[in-house]
């Protein structure tokens, strides 16, 4: 599998979500938000977390706009797997290839701790490691967490098994406590929790380094 990993003015995590990647198998090339062209052959676009543009305007707003921005899109639009993490989240539904939008978290603080998540589909590349209704352990950091979609979404979500993950117990208002969701041919997630900072046993856990391989998998084997 090869790998692009964006690194946008401000990203904080893209050194992380690479070597999470190379761990896993992946050929990993960086690309910067300047760019106009993706390398060639590239499977995976990977779309980091910390504070693209300092989070200026709206999350991700900015960042969807950079030169990137349009390869990253027609990459999807071809039946390429895009992972955005946190920040990388708030970018994709910016960039229009996720549905809903990341609000203030509720009670308005900064969440920095590792949380349990609940597999809500196994069901796509990225969750086929874990079974349905697994517990696992992820950390997470952010602000702008709180996922919402509106009645009609949300329905579709559930109905097409596009819902990834869901905290167990909620932590930040997101509507029906979602974590993680994926487009309709499930090869674009995004999500709040970090896995690349639960990837090795000197992290506390290893949870996340099970989502990259069986990202993994499901692409050498697509």
């Amino acid at each position: 599998m090869k790998a692009a990993v964006i690194t946008f003015p401000g990203s904080n995590c893209d050194r992380d979500l690479a070597v999470a990647l190379q761990q896993a198998g992946a050929e990993v090339s960086r690309v910067w938000h300047k760019d106009d062209a993706l390398p060639d052959g590239v499977d995976l676009v990977a779309v980091p977390g910390g504070f693209s543009f300092g989070d200026y305007l709206r999350c991700g707003a900015i960042a969807a706009h950079s030169p990137i921005a349009a390869a990253v899109r027609d990459h999807a639009a071809r039946g390429g797997y895009v992972l955005g993490v946190c920040n990388g989240f708030q970018v994709l539904t910016e960039l229009g290839l996720l549905p809903g939008a990341l609000m203030r978290n509720a009670g308005l603080q900064f969440i920095c701790r590792e949380v349990e998540l609940e597999v809500a589909s196994a069901e796509s590349a990225y969750t086929a490691g874990f079974g349905r209704g697994e517990r696992i352990r992820v950390p997470v950091a952010h602000h702008d967490g709180n996922y919402q979609i509106d009645a009609e979404g949300l329905a579709a979500l559930r109905d097409q098994d596009r819902i990834a993950f869901t905290y167990a117990p909620a932590i930040n208002g997101s509507i029906a406590d979602i974590a993680g969701v994926m487009s309709e041919n499930r090869r674009v997630l995004g999500m709040m929790p970090h896995p690349e900072r639960a990837a090795e046993a000197q992290h506390g856990g290893t949870d996340g380094a099970r989502l990259f391989r069986s990202l993994m998998a499901g692409v050498v084997a697509a």
